[in-house]
């Protein structure tokens, strides 16, 4: 599904309409709302609008557990820290449990030992479910990456581990992040895309020709849950009408 948005403001908005109506929805089901947050800048104006009281007020913040999709192997401190962003933006702003937060760092251990810590944190929760977690909120580069599934990476093939971790040569570090296989057992993935600098990718992503080495968004395709893309008319600017109406 493909919902076009004027721009930012307007999709982030419709995607805190979303995050507040499927966690109601699921904490009145379940008990609980899981869910997964995306890094770099994407989610800031989200964050930002979830964090408003009109928006905070409407969910029981001690029934959300909150995760992240991926994150650079850098400490809590660091500015490149996807999850030192989402507590500056939103997680210190919400009466949410310290103990209901989990993110994608150790002190005391390098990244490959942490993945596998936080896929068993993972496994604790959801165990071997079809389905996980109630919403997972992902973003999409310029080269068509998604989480921290680049381009001609290894990490691409994973199809046994939940949570893995490798050296991304270009950025000289280390990425932690969930694969493929896992990131398809979520009931609702929510991709966020806006700027018309990611037009092309968007286009080869759902129109181009199959080649997930190259565009690795294309691996994106939940078993039994929603896949909704959520774009500004920037980004949707390469899509063809066909592509637009697919709502």
């Amino acid at each position: 599904m493909i919902s076009i948005f004027k721009d930012n403001v307007e999709l982030c908005t419709a995607l805190a309409d979303l995050f507040i109506s499927t966690g109601t929805s699921a904490i009145a089901k379940n008990g609980r709302f899981t869910v997964a947050l995306t890094g770099g800048s994407s989610p800031v104006t989200l964050h930002k609008i979830l964090a408003q009281p009109e928006y905070q007020d409407q969910l029981d913040w001690n029934k959300v557990f909150v995760f992240w999709g991926d994150e650079r192997w850098v400490p809590l401190t660091d500015e490149k820290s996807n999850a030192k962003m989402a507590f500056e933006t939103l997680l210190n702003h919400v009466p949410i449990p310290k103990q209901n937060i989990f993110p994608m760092w150790s002190d005391d251990k390098d990244a490959k030992a942490y993945a596998a810590d936080y896929e068993q944190i993972l496994r604790g929760f959801f165990g071997e479910d079809e389905a996980n977690f109630d919403l997972l909120i992902l973003g999409m580069g310029e080269d068509g990456h998604t989480a921290s599934l680049f381009p001609h990476t290894e990490v691409l093939h994973e199809r046994t581990k939940w949570v893995d971790a490798y050296y991304l040569e270009p950025q000289q570090m280390y990425r932690i992040t969930l694969t493929e296989p896992f990131i398809n057992k979520a009931q609702k993935v929510a991709v966020l895309v806006f700027g018309a600098n990611k037009a092309s990718a968007l286009h080869e992503v759902l129109e181009g020709e199959r080649n997930f080495e190259q565009y690795p968004s294309q691996l994106l395709a939940p078993a039994s849950g929603k896949l909704m893309w959520m774009v500004d008319e920037g980004a949707a600017s390469k899509l063809t009408d066909e592509a637009k109406a697919s709502k």
